[in-house]
């Protein structure tokens, strides 16, 4: 029984979740919110893979870490905590979590901070993703489309068989993706062998490989140090390996999800979920405050007690901006 090798869940929880500010700040980011059913997204995240894996491992920061702790062990869960000084993108994420197992472990690689329906499809496809991973491939998983999405990236396949990644698209090619009907969205989940894994970035990105092994094998109790960590370039898995593995399958998933993005997606899943919108589609969200909306509609009122918002649904994207002009400020507002 010893060297069964394990199924491991590494949750990413690196992300500040710009577009969901004022509700969602560095001290406290959307995965960690409890506006989702009373529960946070991380904490939904963790309970989903819950039957499928045998170990947990939570990829963190030094600034979130607390906040993974506390629904950790509310829920009685163990895992194995690896938490990065400083944040170096997603290559370096995943490269910590494959040096944490052992070469033959499978690894289910998750963000922390979307919304995923329909546990049926969800764990078929897990269970082809594991398969196919130990055989040797690198997994990532697709969503069927329902929309012309823009703020989303694209998998385009043939069969299992990756052709391209596009990045987020704008309005005119997303609607020729969904015309051409094989491309999927790109979830940004994984599944693969840590030692495949690890053997694809040292071939295609051998100083990610080398600077990331270096700060993993000088960690203590999975704390990883912030002058070795400066010098891992800052580089997406996309980039690293996904875009130019030959090994790298596609899994063709049904099961609804949205990575919550943006207010525009918060607001669909809020609606099925019943909360409340007017007759004329506008919402409130984060105050119980009596609020009227005059002469307006599609319009999103967010409220928290240092900052409110206000947007047109379909200008989502662009509170990014708004956060980006706080941070060049400097302001206190994004804590």
């Amino acid at each position: 029984m010893e060297n069964k090798k394990s199924i491991i869940h590494v949750i990413l929880t690196g992300g500040v979740g710009s577009r969901l500010w004022p509700l969602s700040r560095k001290s406290q980011p959307k995965q960690y919110l409890d506006i989702f059913d009373g529960k946070s997204l991380f904490e939904m995240t963790v309970d989903r893979n819950r039957n499928i894996a045998d170990k947990v491992m939570v990829v963190g920061n030094i600034d979130n870490c607390h906040l993974s702790r506390k629904i950790l062990e509310k829920t009685s869960t163990e895992y194995i905590d690896i938490i990065e000084s400083t944040p170096r993108n997603t290559a370096a994420a995943i490269a910590f979590a494959a040096f944490a197992a052992d070469p033959d472990d499978i690894l289910i690689v998750t963000p922390s901070d979307h919304i995923i329906g329909d546990m049926g499809e969800y764990e078929m496809a897990i269970q082809e993703a594991v398969e196919k991973a130990t055989q040797g491939s690198i997994v990532t998983f697709g969503i069927v489309p329902t929309k012309p999405e823009t703020g989303y990236g694209y998998i385009e396949r043939k069969g299992d068989d990756v052709i391209s990644f596009r990045e987020k698209p704008n309005k005119v090619s997303a609607r020729d993706f969904i015309a051409k009907g094989n491309f999927l969205w790109n979830s940004g989940m994984f599944c693969f062998k840590a030692s495949v894994l690890l053997e694809e970035l040292k071939a295609f990105h051998p100083e990610v490989y080398e600077k990331s092994k270096l700060v993993w094998e000088s960690s203590a109790n999975g704390n990883l140090d912030l002058a070795l960590s400066m010098d891992i370039p800052s580089i997406s898995i996309d980039y690293a390996v996904m875009e130019r593995s030959k090994k790298i399958k596609v899994v063709s998933s049904k099961f609804a999800w949205s990575d919550l993005g943006s207010f525009e997606s918060v607001y669909d899943y809020l609606v099925t979920i019943g909360h409340v919108v007017d007759e004329n589609g506008n919402m409130v969200i984060g105050t119980t405050n009596y609020t009227a909306f005059i002469g307006v509609k599609d319009t999103i009122f967010v409220y928290t007690p240092t900052a409110n918002l206000i947007l047109k649904k379909e200008f989502s994207q662009d509170v990014k901006s708004v956060y980006n002009a706080l941070e060049r400020e400097n302001s206190d507002l994004l804590n």
